[in-house]
């Protein structure tokens, strides 16, 4: 599977693969990868190509599409309440825990952790402090955003939204693992204002699929949701 590397600045690269990125950064003392892929086994290898510091990983979140290199390292960041969604954990010692408010340091660049609970329990978005950007994972984007099956919570990710858009003062670009790249801050605006219509029933549905799991799907301009076949029939909720 081909990931193409493309450099953002001197000290941030996206690695593009079909339908995910993810994404190194550096600092003086040391280097993060943000995520590893899905069809890449070999992000380490192609990080080390790039920087000589030492490297770590941090998970956003742990649906497949974003561990694909996590078995190169002996130990990952993530937020604990992603276990339950991480099928390469075999012990505790497997997780560095990282939680809302902390920090990582690379050296003169300051990354902020910020839970962001909804799409899977344990999403975290990172804020890369000093230049203002966010690292959104899933949460943020205008492709298709997962909302369907057991780990997912639409209230809790119309919540994390609304605590996005509360601190829109601190970033100005938005770097998402999925779509278009980058994204303005105002787009979270747009997907806390169409997530409440979600809730409320006031969005038209189509009929989808996915690797062959019925679906309904609520393409609301800013984004496409996609929900489990039976969302909705139990009424909607007050915004």
């Amino acid at each position: 599977m081909d990931c193409r590397i493309i450099a953002i600045d001197a000290q941030t690269w996206r690695l593009e693969e079909e339908g995910v990125r993810f994404f190194l950064l550096t600092g003086s003392r040391s280097a993060l990868l943000i995520d590893s892929g899905m069809q890449t086994h070999n992000a380490a290898k192609l990080a080390k190509g790039l920087t000589v510091l030492p490297l770590s990983l941090l998970n956003t979140h742990a649906d497949i599409d974003h561990i694909g290199s996590n078995a190169e390292f002996d130990a990952v960041y993530m937020n604990p309440a992603e276990l339950v969604n991480y099928p390469l954990a075999k012990k505790a010692s497997d997780i560095i825990p990282i939680r809302d408010g902390n920090s990582i340091d690379l050296g003169g660049r300051r990354l902020e952790i910020i839970e962001i609970p909804g799409h899977t329990p344990g999403s975290i978005a990172v804020l890369d402090v000093e230049r203002r950007v966010l690292f959104s994972g899933d949460t943020v984007q205008d492709g298709s955003i997962f909302l369907f099956g057991p780990m997912r919570n639409i209230p809790a990710f119309y919540h994390s939204l609304k605590r996005l858009e509360s601190m829109t003062g601190r970033f100005d670009l938005i770097y998402p693992s999925h779509g278009s790249f980058p994204v303005k801050k105002e787009l979270i605006s747009r997907l806390v204002s169409q997530t409440a219509k979600l809730e409320r029933g006031e969005l038209a549905a189509t009929d989808a699929q996915f690797r062959g799991i019925p679906l309904k799907r609520y393409d609301v301009g800013a984004a496409v949701f996609l929900c489990d076949a039976d969302y909705g029939q139990d009424g909607g909720e007050e915004r």
